[in-house]
């Protein structure tokens, strides 16, 4: 098993900052709303606790510097809300960048080596073992932001993402199971799909993914704030999951 937790970081490089548009202050009030805070740390307390330590792939970097779970391409579909692997808007669709922003610099720099890099931790798990499963860790707040595309359906505590060809059903039962204890277990709203490298996608069946989304007032005070008792709670629920698994 390999978590993934590709949205939990605030840290941007001066380089990259010089290219936002948006004041201190404002960028601070921006990472607030779009960064999975704490998700880090629950996914690194339940590798703690689980029987069977798994892998972990953490993005130390904002996703205001690429988001490395976007198609690069005309297929993401949050392109409609300047919102793809090089975000332009914010999540309240004001400017973040000048729309007509290179984003390749950006793409070579960060999002290419990312993903080379995680399709090669995924390649070393099938090696070794035949089988990877990349549970993805994220987070999402308890109201609708106005970037969400799909924010008009449920917002249950704990969300599943799943993929057709990547989600076996005993994998989204699991999960189910593990995190019963929060109440309504979800499946993909308000966010749907989950993460599989492009050289595995739709390809290889080997490799399973599921996304787990947490509503945010379920361990933390909104937005951006600091992290409660929800969190070791969560974390033991991932746990075992994992060990499930």
């Amino acid at each position: 098993m390999l978590l993934h937790v590709p949205h939990s970081a605030r840290a941007i490089p001066e380089e990259v900052r010089a290219g936002i548009v948006l004041d201190d202050t404002e960028l601070d009030r921006e990472l607030d709303h779009i960064t999975d805070a704490h998700t880090a740390s629950i996914a690194e307390r339940a590798a703690a606790l689980a029987g069977v330590t798994p892998w972990r792939f953490v993005n130390r970097l904002s996703r205001l510097v690429v988001d490395p779970e976007r198609f690069p391409d005309e297929r993401e579909e949050m392109l409609a809300v300047g919102m793809g692997a090089v975000y332009t808007r914010t999540t309240h669709r004001a400017e973040l960048r000048p729309a007509d922003s290179d984003p390749e610099p950006l793409l070579e720099r960060y999002f290419r080596p990312y993903a080379r890099a995680m399709t090669e931790a995924v390649a070393e798990r099938l090696a070794a073992t035949g089988r990877a499963v990349i549970v993805d860790v994220h987070s999402y707040p308890a109201t609708a932001l106005p970037y969400e595309l799909h924010g008009a359906g449920p917002r249950p505590p704990v969300c599943l993402g799943t993929d057709a060809f990547h989600t076996p059903r005993e994998l989204t039962e699991a999960a189910r199971a593990a995190f019963a204890g929060f109440g309504e277990t979800g499946l993909d709203s308000p966010f749907a799909g989950t993460y599989v490298p492009l050289d595995f996608y739709g390809r290889d069946a080997r490799v399973g993914a599921l996304m787990v989304e947490i509503r945010r007032d379920t361990y933390m005070t909104e937005p951006g704030g600091p992290a409660g008792l929800g969190l070791e709670h969560l974390a033991t629920a991932l746990a075992g999951l994992i060990d499930t698994l």
